[in-house]
């Protein structure tokens, strides 16, 4: 009788160790996360994120089977796609021995009416057996105001902000998402609060077309951005994340004061198509960065800039052609790792319009610039014989190997000594030649506010300790 409940025993014991599954004999099991916690940049509302993604895996070696929700279940504001399935909860995902999983993650803010930003929090629960873990979802939530084209044609879709004869202000209350062209329309005006923070969709832009008006004034404290609506930090160096700033001919002198340009296709366009009229544009205090292809480019058309920084383009920084144009105490550098086109210097300067080929007598002025790069030549002048082309470069520093007769106490192949230029930092170290190297033009205060006093520094920074 022993004999037999033994063999029962053995047999009842052992089918009950094969009939369950390895997962469940450990109900302390758990899973290890790529990451911990997934945090996204300032979401627009309305506007879905980026999608990210983390990795659930399984180390032990055995099989095993977790439910995944979502905590707030249907009233998240977050989604994800566990490998390949939209949905709020999953039961009994299972994740073979020594494999792993990918979960997506995307967030959609809906609209909250309240200018300041705001936190959205949940996270994505794991239980496995008897083991509860999570991972911590994070989001900055803005309300905006939308700017959505309305017009045109499939390829160039626009709306009008600003139409004839009328003012429009954008204030520094909410952000401004703008998808397609915002167009400031002939004898229309606007008018940019500092402050004020703009964000382009792909391929969008600011259209100010023909006897349009542009005032964009920040102040040292307050500049006003234009920038991607991308705003998670892999897309803070990112090219092409918009088209432009483009400005056309105009009846009054369009200014951009204290402003940010950056991640678009080409950062300002100035350039009229129906007539020269003269007028110009005023760029001051302003940074230009991290555009496919030339950051400024002026055709046709007059500019006067001071203290400014244009930088990390993959074109030329400063793109000249046919018109009149002052520039001061303004620094150009252009040190891109990101597929710089050989073909364009920092600085090109010519009398000849490469859109159509167009001559017409042109002058450039520049005083306490620098010109560098990674190139061995960046600075370009292209005269067209038949037209005057008149240029001035006194006390600038300039990587060139010409010697150019319009070249008034500059340094050529001189190390401007930047603090740091991998972080596009364009101060000036204490060992510096631009350090009182300059010439008094008027121009009294740097980039950052600091006055200008006695012999003034080479660049858009007066060095300061």
């Amino acid at each position: 009788m022993n004999k037999y409940f033994f063999i029962f025993f053995t047999l009842t014991i052992s089918s009950f160790f094969f009939a369950c599954d390895p997962e469940e004999l450990n109900n302390n099991s758990t899973l290890k996360f790529s990451e911990n916690q997934i945090t996204f940049d300032t979401v627009f509302t309305t506007l879905g994120s980026t999608t990210k993604f983390v990795t659930i895996h399984n180390t032990s070696n055995a099989p095993l089977k977790t439910k995944i929700r979502l905590a707030s279940g249907n009233q998240s504001y977050y989604s994800i796609n566990v490998d390949g399935v939209a949905g709020v909860s999953f039961d009994n995902v299972e994740i073979p021995a020594k494999d792993s999983i990918f979960i997506f993650v995307k967030v959609t803010i809906n609209p909250g009416n309240q200018n300041t930003p705001f936190l959205v929090k949940d996270s994505i629960e794991f239980i496995t057996g008897n083991t509860k873990q999570d991972i911590d979802l994070i989001a900055y939530g803005q309300d905006a105001n939308f700017i959505v084209a309305d017009s045109g044609p499939a390829n160039l879709r626009y709306k009008i902000v600003a139409g004839a004869n009328e003012t429009t202000v954008w204030t520094n209350e909410k952000p401004y998402v703008v998808f397609g062209w915002a167009v400031v329309d002939s004898l229309g005006t606007l008018q940019i609060q500092p402050g004020t923070k703009i964000y382009f969709h792909a391929n969008s832009g600011l259209w100010v077309y023909r006897y349009g008006h542009l005032q964009a004034v920040g102040n040292k404290d307050n500049p006003i951005l234009f920038r991607s609506d991308r705003l998670d930090e892999w897309y803070d160096t990112d090219f092409t994340q918009w088209n432009r700033i483009w400005i056309m001919e105009g009846t009054k002198d369009n200014i951009i004061d204290y402003a940010i340009v950056t991640n678009s296709f080409v950062g300002i366009q100035m350039e009229a198509f129906s007539e020269y009229t003269g007028n110009k544009t005023i760029i001051s205090n302003t940074i230009i960065k991290n555009n496919q292809n030339s950051s400024v480019i002026a055709r046709w058309a007059d500019f006067d800039m001071t203290n400014c920084v244009v930088t990390n383009s993959g074109g030329g920084s400063l793109q000249l052609e046919v018109g009149e144009w002052n520039i001061k105490n303004s620094t150009f550098a252009n040190y891109s790792t990101l597929g710089r086109d050989s073909t364009y210097p920092v600085v090109y300067v010519s009398n000849k319009s490469t859109f159509d080929n167009s001559t017409f007598n042109s002058s450039a002025n520049f005083e306490n610039c620098i010109m560098y790069g990674n190139f061995s030549r960046e600075l370009v002048e292209y005269k067209y014989a038949n037209v005057e082309l008149s240029t001035s470069y006194k006390n600038c520093i300039i990587k060139t190997y010409q010697v150019l007769p319009s070249f008034v106490s500059c340094l050529r192949n001189t190390d401007p000594q930047f603090v740091d230029k991998s972080k596009l930092d364009f101060r000036l170290k204490s060992t510096s030649p631009a350090i009182n190297a300059g010439i008094s033009n008027g121009v009294l205060f740097d980039i950052l506010g600091n006055p200008r006093t006695g012999n003034p520094d080479i660049g858009a920074y007066e060095y300061s300790n």
